[in-house]
């Protein structure tokens, strides 16, 4: 398995996991993003027979999150005209006093790109920090153990 494939895995379970709608409401708690890189970790002992470093899961997990950000980002583009229409038509359903303060034209147009930006920002934040912690925990958990180096036997002539 090429070194970047571990990354690209684990950021594809972040980024589809926190996008589909309902499955996503795992991300309260950050869990899709951290397992992006609890499943980063585990690919990485994998594909190597020596044990990993914490170092090795930690950076992976960062990179799966700028991944699984990146992610998040397309589809939120893709989606957002979508959750556009559905904004628009909850911002008529307003009362008529309220709506001669808010152009709703004006706030739909301009708002989708910033909405989807910032959402991007945050992914990114957020996707660094918890699957980084998730690389962590997941080198924790998926180490194998150091191989015992078997030292030759005693010699029969050593006195005690």
């Amino acid at each position: 398995m090429p070194p970047f494939q571990p990354v690209l895995l684990g950021g594809l379970f972040n980024g589809v996991l926190s996008s589909l709608p309902f499955i996503s409401l795992g991300n309260c708690c950050c869990l899709w993003v951290t397992g992006g890189g609890v499943v980063t970790a585990y690919l990485l002992q994998e594909r190597t027979p020596r044990p990993i470093e914490l170092h090795d899961g930690a950076f992976g997990g960062f990179l799966a999150g700028i991944v699984g950000a990146f992610i998040i980002g397309l589809v939120g583009i893709v989606t957002a005209p979508m959750q556009i229409d559905s904004i628009e038509e909850e911002l008529r359903t307003l009362p008529p006093e309220m709506l001669q303060f808010v152009d709703v034209e004006a706030l739909i147009a301009g708002n989708g790109l910033l909405l989807t930006m910032i959402s991007f920002f945050l992914s990114l934040v957020i996707g660094a920090i918890f699957s980084t912690l998730g690389g962590l925990l997941g080198a924790l958990f998926f180490r194998r153990n150091k191989p015992r180096v078997i030292g030759s036997p005693p010699s029969a002539t050593a006195v005690p």
